[in-house]
């Protein structure tokens, strides 16, 4: 249940009364000055500091208490107001909604959540488990529960541990932060990475983010959370018919040839040939049309054609065989692209290396193309279920 602004507010002052009150007394006077706080007789500090910090913030206006919060975070660290304050920030920001948190919470309960070291030595990394109260109110906070959980007894499941720290209802900056840890390669191995980067895209895709590589380190790559934020009208209109078609395999490989443009164009490039293998063998799967195992995009095309009466000489206008003449062309140029700038094969030294303006083309050409098929496709699927009409005969009436 998402929590309404005015009790965010609520809860914000109560957690920066609760920073306050983790100074000294004798320093509580002096720490709320700072902060623009009336001042106050010291022996009140002694008798409550959380009151004395708590009795001047009641006075505060609501838009003042969060630039204050963020003031006192300049000067000490405390988890709790720092999830508050995120939190506040956040709203109105685009969100990983409550349906895919848990859903991503589903992907460990069938894989151990690392793979290079030790899950509490992991959990101590990511989260503020000394900050984190213990589920059953014990004194001694949640690790000592987790140890009790997972080490000594094992009870607890790896999605109950991450729910008992809060990965349901923390910050969007604590949960990117979460994902991002969990995924890096001194957590998982190459394999493990790999198969939890895809399994968790599956879900963050709905909400229009990602785990994208940014960089690499030691030849492993590092991801970050990043909006899967389309550049154009046809970007957003190629990506929403391939989501209908095929929302994981298919799709997922459109984004990231989108997002390889500018920063791997040779990458982008296979990419783009690839997606059209995809959608290819996708549709002639479906079709029930057997292929070659190893056949190349345009043998792929030219068997898709036929399915879906693409085929220049299955048409009589002129127009129309040009136009799909130019497509097949099209498809022929995206297989001979790859294999001459893109990433599939070794470079040699001399070997063309393609700019941004080239991956764009690619890619964009192959999501035109793979929308038109997959659009066609649905278009000859609507046609078969519509039975014939019945022909009547002059005796009918």
């Amino acid at each position: 249940m998402t929590t309404s602004p005015p009790q965010m507010i609520r809860d914000l002052r109560t957690e920066l009364a609760n920073a306050i009150a983790d100074f000294k007394a004798y320093d509580v006077p002096g720490v709320c000055s700072r902060l623009g706080l009336a001042d106050g007789d010291g022996s009140e500090a002694f008798n409550s500091k959380y009151k004395y910090a708590m009795s001047r913030l009641a006075a505060v206006p609501a838009e003042e208490i969060l630039p204050m919060a963020k003031k006192h975070l300049q000067e000490v660290s405390s988890y709790r107001l720092s999830e508050q304050v995120a939190k506040l920030e956040e709203i109105g920001q685009p969100a990983i909604t409550e349906i895919t948190r848990r859903r991503l919470l589903s992907v460990f309960k069938t894989r151990p959540l690392t793979t290079e070291m030790e899950e509490v030595e992991f959990l101590q990394r990511v989260w503020p488990v000394a900050a984190i109260p213990s589920p059953y109110d014990s004194s001694g906070g949640i690790l000592d529960d987790i140890y009790q959980h997972t080490v000594r007894n094992y009870d607890w499941e790896t999605d109950e541990t991450l729910i008992h720290l809060g990965f349901l209802t923390c910050s969007q900056a604590q949960l990117f932060r979460f994902l991002e840890e969990v995924t890096a390669p001194i957590a998982q191995t190459s394999d493990a990475q790999a198969a939890m980067v895809a399994e968790l895209n599956s879900h963050l895709q709905h909400d229009d983010f990602r785990l994208a590589v940014v960089r690499k380190v030691s030849g492993s790559p590092i991801f970050k959370m990043q909006r899967a934020v389309l550049g154009s009208p046809a970007d957003q209109g190629i990506s929403a018919a391939l989501r209908a078609f095929d929302p994981d395999d298919v799709h997922d490989r459109w984004i990231a040839a989108v997002e390889r443009r500018a920063d791997d164009p040779r990458g982008a490039i296979t990419l783009a040939r690839t997606l059209l293998e995809d959608v290819c063998k996708w549709i002639l799967d479906e079709a029930q049309t057997e292929y070659p195992d190893n056949a190349d995009l345009p043998v792929l095309y030219r068997k898709l054609a036929k399915v879906l009466r693409l085929a220049p000489d299955d048409h009589t206008e002129q127009t129309f065989k040009q136009l799909l003449g130019s497509c097949q062309q099209i498809v022929e140029l995206l297989g001979s692209l790859r294999s001459k700038l893109g990433d599939a094969h070794s470079p040699v030294p001399k070997k063309a290396k393609p700019q941004p303006r080239h991956a764009e083309l690619a890619v964009n050409l192959s999501g035109t193309m793979a929308t038109f098929l997959v659009e066609t496709w649905r278009a000859r699927k609507i046609e078969s279920a519509i039975p014939a009409p019945v022909e009547r005969s002059t005796t009918d009436v």
